[in-house]
């Protein structure tokens, strides 16, 4: 059972990151009841897709990532327009990540050691870069230790955040912004490309691979729910984008040092599996050697930040919702190719109509339009 409890703590891990600081900033500014029926729509279209995904992976044999298996069912130029969309969502993730994991880790040191928010961001990146050279065995082992301490975290921000929440904070809609959360809920819930990787820690446990998916996707959000009440009722209107520098004024500095070490263990957990995740995409689908994909996938965030992408809400709802819409497509197109012509009998079906499926795709679609629409 410890490859299944590292392999939740890998898809947790990944899934529980920077959209969680995002996620009470757009909810302050449509409202907390319309968000939770943003939530309950988007997990289980992410549950489902990720099933479907899971499912797909148990199908084919050998290892690969997303764009591996669109080659093997859809042929080359899907596969090389999966590698683009999943090269750029990838990237704008663990981009999101450095920008506030660096930030956060600039709140803690920073009063002690001194430097610049520029210098914690370099040590973030050069430490993670560090993890994800060593590969998937001390990564696991990484989330699950990190998981531990997020949690507890959390748990001390809820205990001394409580007697400060204001519940009159949870009664304003604002329609205006009835899109808005979207994009972040998405992206704060997908969890589709480290899904290999929980396969491959599973070893030849791949049937209990469903029920990581399952587990793995509900924690977190359960988890971006108690955040988002807790932060929503201690700052309402005045909710940052970040959810943490806003509740200074209400726990004072002393508890927010607490929430620094929350945030950064989120951001850190999530940049190392999506830097993973980048580099055997280019080691195992793309044939890099093992140094060139390590190169390629750890140091091309840090360009995109220093040619300006320094803004993380932006980045995140993009992420989320157009990249997203075009894996959901590919990975719909996939199964339905999968269902056919599969080298393996998998474990569980789903067993999904076709009808279900193009209403999906539609959605994913719709959703991805109506973002860059906004934006």
């Amino acid at each position: 059972m410890k490859n299944f409890f590292y392999s939740i703590s890998v898809l947790t891990g990944t899934i529980i990151g920077v959209g969680l600081f995002g996620l009470p900033y757009v909810t302050s500014k449509l409202g907390l009841f319309p968000t939770l029926g943003y939530f309950v729509l988007v997990s289980i279209m992410i549950i489902t897709i990720q099933l479907v995904f899971g499912e797909i992976i148990l199908r084919t044999k050998g290892s690969h990532r997303l764009p591996g298996y669109v080659g093997i069912y859809l042929g080359k130029r899907a596969r090389i327009l999966s590698i683009i969309n999943n090269s750029i969502g990838l990237y704008g993730a663990n981009l999101a990540y450095i920008i506030l994991g660096g930030s956060f880790l600039a709140s803690l040191l920073m009063p002690i050691f001194g430097a610049n928010q520029l210098t914690y961001i370099l040590i973030f990146f050069a430490s993670g870069a560090f993890i994800i050279f060593l590969g998937s065995k001390a990564t696991a082992k990484t989330e699950l230790i990190s998981l531990l301490i997020f949690f507890i975290a959390l748990a001390v921000l809820v205990i001394f955040g409580l007697p400060h929440i204001d519940h009159s904070n949870f009664l304003t809609v604002d329609y205006r912004y009835w899109f808005f959360p979207y994009g972040l809920i998405l992206f704060s819930l997908a969890g589709m490309s480290i899904i290999p990787e929980a396969r491959e820690i599973l070893g030849s446990q791949g049937k209990l691979l469903k029920y990581v998916i399952i587990f793995g996707t509900l924690i977190p959000a359960i988890t971006y729910l108690i955040f988002i009440y807790l932060v929503l009722g201690v700052s309402g209107a005045a909710t940052t984008e970040d959810a943490l520098s806003g509740l200074e004024i209400s726990l004072g500095r002393g508890i927010l040092i607490f929430g620094y070490i929350f945030g950064l263990i989120a951001t850190f957990t999530s940049y190392l599996t999506i830097g993973l995740t980048i580099k055997k995409v280019f080691w195992y689908d793309l044939k890099f050697n093992h140094f060139s994909a390590w190169i390629i996938a750890c140091f091309v965030p840090m360009i995109l930040y220093f040619i300006g992408l320094q803004n993380f809400i932006i980045v995140t709802i993009l992420t989320g919702a157009v990249t997203m819409a075009i894996d959901g497509t590919m990975v719909f197109l996939v199964y339905l190719r999968a269902r056919k012509k599969s080298e393996l009998d998998p474990p569980y079906k789903m067993n999904l109509p076709s009808s279900v499926i193009m209403a999906l795709i539609v959605m994913f679609l719709l959703g991805a339009a109506v973002t860059l629409w906004q934006i």
